[in-house]
């Protein structure tokens, strides 16, 4: 799977899973991001980092989420991940600017992508600067502790601000789209994954491995998606290429758009 399209993010505690190969590799989602910050205590940081270290030089791949740059634990993570070999890049806690973007990267040796998580009102005021960063790879919204930092529901209307931002800055910083915040109830998790689309949003987090398959699903182009813009391309050439009238270059665009992203999921053959 291609990280720049990938759907589900996993969020596992590695000091919680008994095998960590297994809690990779049995699930459907996208991407495994192992959580070295907020899901580990303080004290057990250190065993968890280890047994990260051990899975990634054993063979095994994975994202890693780090403490945040103004943490204690920040160094320590990064000096740490900087020789990793599974190592697929780290997403950085509460990022509040493009510096902690490069400091990041620079601490893991310049090449590792970094996804910026925005958890704050700084962070979030501060977006259009993280995603210009040169070692910003994608956007993650850290949905809970956003809505604590700013005192507000977890409600769609209140959020959609929010939400526009992160998809506006990615698009001006030419990188994928933004990862939309986890959704806490099983039971709510198609309504999220639906607004999560219809913000603009194209990843999600992932709090249980069961959630992956709603997540695909949802953030996938359709069967009827496809067909529309396999349709239209077609019209469009037989027609000589030329645009009837002022909608058609951006249906085109947008046909175009549907069929790379179902390419690159591996949902139509090239």
């Amino acid at each position: 799977m291609n990280s720049k399209v990938s759907r589900s993010w996993l969020l596992v505690n590695p000091s919680r899973e008994p095998d960590l190969d297994a809690a990779v590799t049995s699930t459907k989602a996208d991407e495994v991001i192992l959580d070295l910050e907020d899901a580990v205590a303080p004290n057990e940081k250190e065993p968890a980092r280890e047994r990260v270290l051990d899975y990634l030089n054993s063979g095994g791949q994975a994202w890693v989420r780090v403490n945040d740059a103004s943490s204690d634990f920040w160094s320590a993570d990064c000096r740490a991940l900087a020789d990793a070999h599974g190592l697929k890049g780290v997403v950085l806690a509460k990022t509040e600017g493009g510096n902690h973007m490069w400091d990041t990267a620079n601490r893991l040796g310049g090449e590792a992508p970094v996804i910026a998580l925005i958890e704050t009102a700084r962070g979030l005021s501060r977006v259009h600067d993280i995603a210009a960063a040169r070692p910003c790879f994608r956007i993650a919204f850290g949905v809970n502790d956003y809505t604590l930092d700013i005192g507000v529901e977890q409600d769609p209307l209140a959020l959609a601000y929010s939400r526009s931002q992160l998809v506006v800055a990615s698009r001006a910083a030419h990188i994928p789209g933004p990862i939309d915040g986890p959704t806490r109830d099983p039971a709510e998790l198609a309504e999220g994954v639906a607004l999560t689309r219809r913000m603009g949003m194209t990843g999600k987090l992932a709090l249980h491995s069961s959630d992956a398959d709603t997540i695909n699903r949802g953030l996938s182009p359709s069967d009827e998606d496809v067909s529309w813009a396999r349709d239209f391309v077609e019209r469009f050439n037989s027609q000589g290429g030329k645009p009837k009238d002022g909608s058609d270059l951006p249906r085109l665009n947008r046909a175009r758009i549907i069929l790379e992203r179902a390419r690159m999921l591996g949902l139509i053959t090239p």
